[in-house]
């Protein structure tokens, strides 16, 4: 089969760190940290005291209104004000022409929880009368996609995956797949997260993967020694795809080219990482191998990066696995350590510091690495960001469930 070339053309995020992508990468190469006390809840409840939460966001500054806004729950809000800013960076006007050849695929982790919390209560105190008729909806993950697709007209391949924390890297993927056999010519696709409600915290902190650390600075330091668990954070990130000869033809601005996907299945356990990340290293494989790139070509990854024990050590391994002694050569950073981790946003969010670390000739670094963890010992860019040349760049997910995701780009060459 003749694989179509697909490039990125467009970005659109909002984060803990800012609600547009110039302001989130702003600070993430400043180094500065967008976690913060936990505020959506009472804190005193819980061990975990800081989370990563939007600031200031508000859907009707993105053309929703009031009565429309109160149908979505939050994570497909924040789908839509990502989704609208990515194609407006683009400079894709959809039409009735190509309508059908522009698709959505935009995932989430968990979904409308916050509203299936509320919602439930009503049902408990007021009987089932008192249900929104918006309930189903409003919860399903699908949504995003759906919302996104209508509020952009888009009437082509639409789907949502739900894989976990790999949930953005696996719609990426899967949306690149989708253009280059030749089934759409744009795909607007990526992650959105709205996790920080009373079930999801408690849940998490249940299964002790939540830092206790009440420092909101310091609480998240991937691939450090005093690392205690994952910081929780909210958002979306949203990338438009496009196939190369579609993006040249309309004059668009093309960041990078997407050339490798690889998507894999531990079969271990449903929370832990497979030993020594066996599973990570199989999907890193496969995107070079998709991409036909070297492992000796890579020059930077965008780690999975959580913050936790087992799956720094475990990342870490992966990387000696795949990239042999250049894995001491290439640099890797854990962008987690200042949004927090995004949950199904994660990969999509990530995707875009990787582009942009190739557009940029800049790498991200890693904060809060004070204490080096003697099992983690490659170039992790630690604490400060690093001017230099990328070329290659990859991005890993791994999520619940043994789902792991890997995407490869390159510098766009004619």
């Amino acid at each position: 089969m003749n694989k179509k070339r697909v490039v990125v053309t467009g970005l659109g995020s909002v984060t803990p760190l800012g609600n547009d992508v110039e302001s989130t990468w702003s600070n993430i190469l400043a180094g500065k940290t967008g976690v913060g006390p936990l505020t959506r809840l009472n804190a005193d409840e819980y061990p975990a005291k800081v989370a990563a939460e939007l600031k200031d966001f508000n859907i009707e500054e993105f053309g929703v209104e009031r009565k429309e806004a109160r149908k979505m729950d939050r994570f497909t809000h924040y789908a839509i004000a990502a989704s609208l800013m990515a194609v407006k960076d683009s400079k894709l006007d959809i039409t009735d022409e190509n309508a059908h050849r522009v698709g959505v695929w935009i995932g989430s982790g968990i979904g409308g929880m916050e509203t299936f919390e509320q919602q439930y209560e009503t049902f408990q105190k007021r009987g089932y009368r008192r249900v929104s008729p918006f309930f189903v909806p409003m919860i399903i993950p699908d949504m995003a996609a759906g919302q996104v697709s209508i509020m952009l007209g888009a009437k082509g391949f639409n789907s949502c995956t739900v894989t976990a924390c790999a949930t953005g890297t696996n719609s990426i993927g899967d949306a690149f797949k989708v253009i280059q056999r030749g089934d759409a010519d744009v795909m607007v696709s990526g992650g959105a997260e709205a996790p920080i409600t009373k079930m999801s915290v408690a849940g998490f902190c249940a299964n002790t993967a939540l830092s206790t650390n009440p420092d909101p600075e310091k609480a998240s330091r991937p691939f450090d020694s005093n690392r205690d668990g994952f910081v929780m954070g909210e958002g979306a990130g949203i990338v438009v795809l496009e196939e190369l000869d579609h993006a040249l033809k309309r004059g668009a601005t093309i960041y990078a080219e997407i050339v490798g996907y690889g998507c894999t299945g531990d079969a271990y356990h449903i929370t832990a990482p497979a030993p020594a990340g066996e599973g990570g290293a199989r999907a890193m494989k496969m995107a070079l191998e998709d991409g036909g790139i070297r492992p000796e070509e890579m020059d930077y990854i965008n780690a999975h990066g959580t913050s936790t024990p087992y799956n720094d050590k475990y990342e870490t391994m992966a990387v000696k696995e795949v990239f042999g002694e250049h894995a001491y050569k290439l640099a890797m950073s854990s962008t987690k350590s200042m949004t927090g981790h995004l949950l199904g946003a994660a990969g999509g969010v990530e995707a875009i510091f990787t582009v942009l670390a190739m557009k940029d000739s800049v790498l991200p670094p890693t904060i809060n690495i004070e204490t080096p963890d003697p099992d983690c010992d490659l170039d992790y860019v630690a604490n400060e960001a690093r001017k230099q040349e990328v070329n290659v760049a990859m991005s890993n997910s791994l999520g619940f469930g043994g789902h792991n995701a890997t995407i490869v780009f390159k510098k766009y060459q004619s």
